[in-house]
C-alpha cells in the first residue's frame, strides 16, 4: 500500500515542482521578456487557470475510464506541458504552455488523492494520502534548491524542462498499480475489486466485509439514480459539500502559496538581495517539506479537525507580526532576521495545519455516488482560490504595501480558523462509508446531536 502511495504521490512532486519553479525562475524570466508585475501574475498564474479546467474535467473521466488511467492520461499531459514550457519563444508562449501544464496539474489533485483514499485502509487513510501533501513539498524543495543553487549555471528553460523525467516516470509507474476497488464496484468489477483488496488488506475477512459494505453504499446511491452536477446541491449531502469546498477555499486563501511563487519577489521588492531573497525561498520550502512531514504522521492520532484548530491562530499572529515589520518599518539591524522568522513561523503553523487537510478532506467526505463531481469541484476550488491569491499577490501588495498585503492574509487564517471549527466534523478513523452514513442519517456537522436531515430533501 505505501508503494501505491509513493508512486501514485509522484503527481504531487510534480505539482509543487511545476507550480513552485516559477518562484526562482521569475527572475530571469521576468528580466529576458521585460516582464512588468502585470505579466509576471499572468505567466505565473497561468497554470492554475488550466488546473481549474483540469480539475473539472478530469472528473468525467475518472468515472469513465477510472482513476489509475486517468492519472496515466495527466502524467502523459504533464510531459507535453513541461517541454512547450520549456521551449516557449515569449511570455505569451509561455502562459500558454503553463496553462496546458495546468490541465495535469488540476487533474491530478483531483484524482490522486482519491485513488490512495479508496485504496486505504480508514486507520492509514490520512497517513498515506498525505504522501500526496508530502510530495508536493518535495517538489517545492527541488524547485528552491534548483533555483538557489543553479540559478547561474541553468537557464529558466533547463529549470522548467526537467520536470518532463519524473512525469514520465508516474506514466509508467502506474501501469503496474492496480484499479480503485470503489470504482471497479461502480463498474459491477465485485470479483476485481476484492482482488484488488487483497492486495492491500491483511485478511480475507476484512476485505469480504469492505467489500459488502461498498456495494451497500453504491445499491443506495445507485437506487437514487446516477450522480449528476445538480446533486451536490442536495440537502443531505450539502453539509459535506460546504465544507469540503470551504476548507479547499481556505486552504489557499491562508497565503500560502503567495509565499512559494514571490517570497524572493516581494523581498527583493522590500530591499533584500537577489541571493538572500532565493534562500528566504528555500527556507520556505524546506518548512513546507517538514511540517506536512510531521503533518503525514500525526493526522491520523491528532485528527484532522484539531490539528488544524490548533495550528490556524498562530499562523494568523505570524502574518499579523510580519505585516508590522513591512508597513511600520521596525526592527532595525535585525529588521532582516525577524521577517524570514515571520515567514518561517507562516509556513510551520499554516503548512502543519490547513496544508495537511486540504486535500485529505476533499478525497473522504463526499458520497460515492457524487465523489467524481464533488472532488472535481473541490479541486477546482482550490485551484480557483488559488488563481485568485497568485493573480492578485503582486498588485495587493503594490496597492497595500507588503505589510497590508500581509495583514489581509491574516484576516484570512482567522475566518479559516471559525470555518473549520464550525463546519468541518472530524473524520480520523472513519471509514468512507461511516463518513457517508453520518450524512443521511444528519449526524455530519461538528456539534449535531441527532438525526434531523431527511435524506431525500
Amino acid at each position: 500500500m505505501t508503494i501505491i502511495a509513493i508512486v501514485a504521490a509522484i503527481a504531487g512532486g510534480l505539482y509543487g515542482y511545476d507550480t513552485g519553479i516559477i518562484s526562482g525562475a521569475l527572475l530571469q524570466i521576468s528580466s529576458e521578456f521585460s516582464l512588468g508585475h502585470r505579466a509576471q501574475e499572468l505567466v505565473a498564474a497561468s497554470i492554475l487557470a488550466g488546473a481549474v479546467v483540469g480539475a473539472i474535467y478530469s472528473t468525467r473521466l475518472s468515472a469513465r475510464i477510472g482513476r489509475r488511467a486517468t492519472i496515466m492520461v495527466v502524467a502523459a499531459i504533464y510531459t507535453i506541458g513541461v517541454l512547450a514550457a520549456a521551449l516557449a519563444p515569449n511570455a505569451w508562449y509561455l502562459a500558454v504552455s503553463r496553462l496546458v501544464l495546468g490541465f495535469a496539474v488540476g487533474g491530478s489533485t483531483q484524482i490522486v488523492p482519491t485513488y490512495i483514499a479508496e485504496l486505504a485502509p480508514a486507520d492509514k487513510r490520512g497517513r498515506l494520502v498525505t504522501y500526496f501533501n508530502v510530495s508536493i513539498g518535495i517538489g517545492i524543495l527541488l524547485a528552491a534548491i534548483v533555483g538557489v543553487v543553479l540559478q547561474n549555471s541553468w537557464t529558466w528553460r533547463w529549470m522548467i524542462g526537467v520536470a518532463a523525467v519524473p512525469s514520465l516516470v508516474l506514466l509508467f509507474g502506474m501501469t503496474r498499480l492496480p484499479c480503485s476497488p470503489r470504482w471497479l464496484v461502480e463498474q459491477s468489477r465485485h470479483e476485481e475489486a476484492r482482488e484488488t483488496l487483497m492486495q492491500v488488506r491483511t485478511s480475507e475477512k476484512q476485505v469480504h466485509r469492505e467489500v459488502a459494505e461498498i456495494q451497500r453504499v453504491f445499491a443506495q446511491g445507485k437506487a437514487r439514480g446516477r450522480g449528476r452536477w445538480r446533486d451536490l446541491g442536495a440537502r443531505w449531502v450539502r453539509p459535506a459539500v460546504v465544507a469540503g469546498l470551504g476548507v479547499a477555499a481556505f486552504t489557499q486563501l491562508s497565503g500560502i502559496e503567495m509565499m512559494i511563487y514571490y517570497t524572493p519577489t516581494f523581498l527583493t521588492q522590500a530591499g533584500f538581495g537577489h541571493s538572500s531573497a532565493l534562500l528566504a525561498a528555500l527556507g520556505v520550502a524546506i518548512t513546507y517539506l517538514t511540517m506536512t512531514f510531521i503533518g503525514k504522521l500525526i493526522v491520523d492520532h491528532v485528527g484532522r479537525r484539531r490539528l488544524t484548530l490548533w495550528m490556524m491562530p498562530f499562523a494568523a499572529a505570524s502574518l499579523v507580526v510580519l505585516g508590522a515589520l513591512f508597513h511600520y518599518d521596525i526592527g532595525g539591524e535585525h529588521r532582516g532576521a525577524l521577517v524570514v522568522a515571520c515567514l518561517i513561523a507562516f509556513m510551520i503553523f499554516n503548512s502543519g495545519g490547513i496544508q495537511v487537510i486540504g486535500w485529505l478532506i476533499g478525497s473522504e467526505i463526499y458520497p460515492l455516488r457524487i465523489r467524481d463531481r464533488a472532488t472535481g469541484a473541490h479541486a477546482a476550488m482550490l485551484w480557483g482560490s488559488n488563481l485568485l491569491l497568485t493573480g492578485t499577490a503582486l498588485s495587493m501588495t503594490h496597492w497595500l504595501g507588503v505589510g497590508g498585503a500581509m495583514w489581509v492574509y491574516a484576516a484570512l487564517n482567522a475566518l479559516g480558523f471559525a470555518f473549520v471549527f464550525l463546519f468541518l466534523p472530524e473524520t480520523a478513523g472513519r471509514t468512507l462509508e461511516e463518513v457517508e452514513t453520518s450524512l443521511r442519517d444528519g449526524t455530519f456537522l461538528p456539534f449535531a446531536r441527532e438525526p434531523g436531515i431527511p435524506e431525500h430533501s
